[in-house]
């Protein structure tokens, strides 16, 4: 009798042992299965951000109607355009990348002065004011780091054209009446194109260099140099565009390791510009299904 009691005793202390460790196995399982949710759930929460402050841009977009009609947002709107309805289409962030990315495609809204579309940031040295700018004299430098996201191609198998940032000049009020133009609008000594994954740089050059003081105020007194490409190709990758304006000189620079230095005789001329930085996505196309998105991950300007 004792020894059948024994064996039972054995028997009730294997089973409470057997079920007390089946508990804390899948305790364990539960505790690692919440561990790996609550990471999951954590890294889904994080959400990057351009580094970006858009108190002195204001920005064009390819929605409106016809040519001039082209809709512009200055500040202190433009600092809702995530909520902005009117600007989600073409102007958003992605929160993957931490970039502000600025979409265009051919519309019937463009500026008065092109044929071209356009999601483009311009400079405002006061917010909300288009008549305050800088000389070349006063200087000015911008740091952009950007990509390009997405692009079409052309026929050719080439991808299109897009001006990711320029220089563009303005006429004083007094120079504009001078000439007898009907708007402030000069030509922009610099632009900056992505094409075909390089960057492409071309700036104005005088037509004639004797020309005086109110010749030079004309857009026809200007033509477009050759223009260059820097060596590096940076496809779809981020880099980091460099341009520093002083009196008589500009320089471009590409991902701090090369540079373009313009000092030749139209650029000291320019100086008698007003002028403004613009950086965004300028599609040089109106071929039916084109358009580009680019991405700005950071934007610097100091004068």
């Amino acid at each position: 009798m004792k020894k059948l009691q024994k064996e039972l005793l054995v028997i009730m202390v294997l089973m409470f042992l057997s079920v007390n460790a089946t508990s804390q196995d899948k305790k364990s399982s539960v505790a690692e299965s919440e561990v790996r949710i609550d990471k999951i759930k954590k890294k889904r929460k994080r959400i990057k951000l351009p580094k970006i402050d858009l108190s002195n841009w204001k920005v064009t977009i390819p929605a409106g109607e016809g040519k001039g009609g082209a809709i512009s947002i200055e500040p202190p709107e433009i600092l809702n355009y995530a909520t902005d309805e009117t600007l989600k289409p073409y102007m958003y962030n992605d929160s993957t990348s931490g970039t502000l990315v600025f979409y265009a495609y051919p519309t019937s809204a463009t500026t008065a002065n092109t044929k071209y579309s356009r999601s483009e940031l311009r400079e405002q040295m006061e917010p909300g004011k288009d008549n305050v700018n800088w000389t070349f004299k006063q200087g000015g430098t911008l740091r952009a780091k950007m990509a390009m996201g997405e692009v079409s191609r052309a026929n050719d198998g080439k991808y299109h054209k897009v001006i990711i940032a320029q220089i563009h000049g303005r006429l004083t009020n007094e120079q504009r009446e001078r000439i007898g133009q009907i708007d402030n609008n000069a030509p922009p000594v610099l632009k900056i194109y992505w094409q075909n994954g390089k960057i492409r740089v071309k700036t104005k050059v005088l037509k004639y260099a004797g020309v005086d003081q109110v010749g030079i105020l004309h857009k026809e007194a200007w033509t477009d140099d050759e223009g260059k490409n820097f060596e590096q190709e940076v496809g779809f990758r981020k880099f980091t565009l460099g341009v520093k304006v002083t009196n008589g000189k500009m320089v471009v620079s590409l991902n701090n390791s090369e540079f373009f230095v313009y000092d030749d005789a139209s650029i000291k001329r320019w100086g008698i510009f007003e002028n403004y930085f613009k950086v965004g996505n300028y599609l040089q196309s109106r071929d039916e299904g084109a358009f580009a998105r680019v991405k700005l991950y950071e934007l610097n300007v100091e004068h």
